[in-house]
């Protein structure tokens, strides 16, 4: 496997944060404009080394397998409509939590963590939908104000 897609032994990637920091700025319209565009495929590398992903778990919420993100990499051609959407995901969902919890690291562990509340699904594989998305801002709110989860 080429090395730009093997995860890092770091805890959390400073790169996915800054991406989704610079994603969190964008209002929808342009937001929308960038994933129809397609997102960079080197954020593949990031979300893979922030969350310390699988092949399997990457293809999963990529909708793409491994051979196609490395040719994508290699062509320098970006990720697809259906993988930009579920990174803008990750990313929205990513900086809420880090915004609940207070903390990078507790948000992306909270991410990788599955939670009763959310049918013992991790957070971050439900960001392969919008309605699982949508669960887990549900979740981050109850969160946020106190509520039972």
């Amino acid at each position: 496997m080429p090395a730009i897609f093997q995860a890092s032994t770091h805890a959390a990637s400073p790169a996915f944060w800054l991406i989704a920091d610079q994603l969190n700025t964008r209002n929808e319209a342009e937001r929308l404009a960038y994933i129809r565009t397609g997102f960079p495929p080197g954020w593949v590398k990031a979300v893979r080394n922030a969350f310390q992903l699988s092949n399997s778990q990457l293809e999963a919420l990529l909708n793409a397998s491994i051979s196609t993100l490395e040719r994508r990499q290699r062509q320098r051609r970006p990720l697809d409509l259906v993988g930009s959407e579920r990174l803008d995901r990750v990313a929205s969902l990513a900086m809420r939590a880090a915004e609940v919890f207070e903390d990078q690291d507790t948000a992306r562990r909270w991410m990788m963590t599955p939670n009763r509340a959310l049918n013992d699904q991790t957070p971050l594989a439900l960001c392969e939908t919008e309605i699982g998305a949508g669960q887990v801002r549900r979740t981050l709110a109850a969160l946020q104000h106190g509520g039972v989860v």
